[in-house]
């Protein structure tokens, strides 16, 4: 079961004081980040870090959304091209390389985006189901959307962004 499904059910606790019953929503807290524009979201537990690599080296013959390796105090870690992945055109004027550390098992992936924004903290109940209007490619890899104030934020599902056709 995922994350945002097993936090999405509302729990009755019992307070000591009273004995009575009062409702608790789930929150779960987001580090967002923009990918040709798009807001996503990457659940906060997943990601180990958040930085600027000052290279990224090639891997020859990896598949096209690898965008080479960085080492990270002592580990090697795989830079994952968000934009190729997403079957997004490469950026015209990017300046700098970001990136958003996740683990997927005992390996790190560096997930190149084009920057980082804020944290949120969100109830479980905001996020909706996908739109059906959402890309067959992003519908694979979210785990639902977010309405924000004049924003859409998409829930990444980080296994299945990972799942690379297994």
């Amino acid at each position: 079961m995922n994350q945002v499904a097993a936090a999405s059910s509302s729990t009755a606790v019992a307070t000591r004081a009273s004995g009575a019953l009062a409702n608790v929503t789930a929150e779960q807290v987001f580090v967002t980040v923009y990918v040709h524009g798009q807001l996503f979201g990457i659940a906060v537990d997943r990601v180990q870090d958040i930085l600027i690599p000052e290279k990224v080296a090639r891997i020859p013959l990896a598949p096209p959304e690898v965008a080479g390796a960085i080492n990270l105090r002592g580990r090697i870690v795989t830079v994952i091209d968000v934009r190729k992945r997403l079957g997004l055109p490469p950026p015209k004027n990017q300046k700098k390389v970001m990136c958003v550390t996740v683990e997927e098992g005992n390996e790190l992936y560096s997930l190149m985006v084009d920057s980082v924004g804020n944290v949120h903290s969100l109830s479980v109940d905001a996020i909706e189901p996908n739109p059906s209007t959402l890309d067959p490619r992003w519908r694979g890899i979210s785990q639902g959307v977010v309405r924000l104030d004049g924003e859409l934020m998409v829930v990444m599902d980080v296994d299945a962004f990972l799942s690379f056709g297994t």
